[in-house]
């Protein structure tokens, strides 16, 4: 886990545009709703797309929320999906990703972020996320009160090819 929380201070970090990070983070593009970022650090690469909800349940509920979809080489890490919706999720409750038909769940959980532990399941989301035009994702605060983050995915498949071939 020493690497997800390497990632999770250099994305927060990259965020606030410090100068001794910003030279270790490069924005490779901005495309629509999404952005594709890489980070190099000594002989470690993470690339990853990015989005922030273009809408979000409650609306009194002001918070910092990502979706991602990451690429670590130098782990043999591909289409890794995560998520933070600028709160710890609580243990008793689902987090999920749907959009049109499809439902996706999230395994994972750890501080304000989750993950999924099945890449084939990974893959599938990305194929949904590709094809669909929004994905709403919804989680629970540690109160039990549920939250929904609604991503555009305009720009995501352009994101995404360029994350993945600014790893390969």
């Amino acid at each position: 886990m020493s690497m997800i929380r390497y990632f999770i201070i250099l994305i927060f970090f990259s965020m606030l545009n410090n100068q001794a990070i910003a030279e270790e983070v490069k924005k490779i593009g901005k495309f629509k709703d999404w952005e594709t970022i890489v980070i190099k650090n000594d002989s470690k690469l993470v690339c990853f797309a990015q989005s922030k909800p273009i809408l979000q349940s409650p609306k009194s509920y002001k918070r910092e929320a990502r979706l991602f979809v990451s690429f670590r080489p130098n782990e043999k890490i591909l289409n890794e999906i995560s998520i933070t919706a600028g709160y710890e999720f609580n243990k008793q409750n689902s987090i999920t990703a749907k959009s049109g038909k499809f439902k996706y769940k999230f395994d994972i959980s750890q501080e304000n972020f989750a993950w999924m532990a099945d890449n084939k399941i990974e893959k599938k989301m990305v194929n949904t996320m590709k094809k669909g035009s929004r994905i709403m994702v919804s989680g629970y605060n540690e109160e039990g009160s549920q939250t929904i983050d609604h991503y555009s995915l305009l720009g995501f498949t352009k994101a995404y090819n360029t994350a993945k071939k600014s790893c390969s």
